[in-house]
């Protein structure tokens, strides 16, 4: 198995720039190839990630890669004001959500690899303290709106799952199942970190509300962080 990690990726192996591509065969001699590069927030990465997914597909079937783990984003659904799941038709509102849609579709397409896509909520865990995102801030929106999160150790559980139970071929949300609303959540992570409390507006705007059916169904995985608890170690 090989991961395929931006800050990870080493030059002289893999390079999937388009006017610098380079791929050390070494590099994908593997039956698992795990992808976990997330566009930059920039134009021009954005404009540029379909074609490095394509790329790196590219390598995968000439090296004979027989399965592909795409690690995704839950931004792909955006924000319809309604519970998602797995059947739900993905509309992303926002150009990273757009273009990450579209490397899963491309991966899913082929023939020569099996694609598994893990959408992931937002991160927390180690080095991850959601009480910076928001302390100290006054009059924030959407206040009611229900958070999507997981936790670093379920997002690394369920990949192993699916890995050990050989369920692939199957599109996955990975969002814990707890979801206070972003007022009382990041209020109270503030809290615990000791740090000054935010202020948000007490409103529903535009939202979402992420659920699994895929993971009760071939994982049976039992999440380890209540995001209610918040625990945050």
């Amino acid at each position: 198995m090989i991961f395929l990690e931006e800050s990870g990726i080493s030059p002289f192996l893999v390079n999937v720039e388009e006017n610098g591509e380079r791929f050390d065969p070494v590099f994908f001699d593997c039956d698992l190839l795990v992808i976990s590069i997330p566009p930059k927030r920039n134009t021009a990465e954005q404009h540029s990630f379909l074609s490095k997914i394509k790329r790196i597909a590219n390598a995968a079937t000439n090296n004979k890669v027989q399965q592909i783990i795409f690690i995704s984003s839950t931004s792909v659904y955006g924000d319809q004001n309604q519970e998602v799941t797995e059947d739900t038709i993905p509309i992303p509102d926002t150009d990273s959500g757009k273009v990450i849609l579209l490397a899963e579709q491309f991966l899913q397409q082929s023939s020569e690899f099996t694609t598994t896509v893990l959408r992931f909520g937002g991160l927390i865990g180690p080095g991850r303290d959601p009480a910076r995102f928001f302390t100290g801030k006054k009059d924030i929106s959407n206040g009611l709106a229900p958070v999507n999160l997981i936790h670093l150790s379920d997002c690394i559980g369920i990949t192993l799952a699916i890995i050990k139970k050989q369920a692939f071929g199957f599109a996955y949300n990975a969002c814990s199942t707890d979801h206070p609303t972003r007022a009382a959540f990041y209020t109270l992570a503030a809290v615990r970190s000791e740090m000054e409390k935010p202020v948000f507006i007490d409103e529903l705007q535009r939202w979402k509300l992420v659920t699994s059916i895929n993971i009760p169904a071939h994982l049976g995985y039992t999440f380890k962080f209540s995001i209610n608890t918040l625990v945050l170690q």
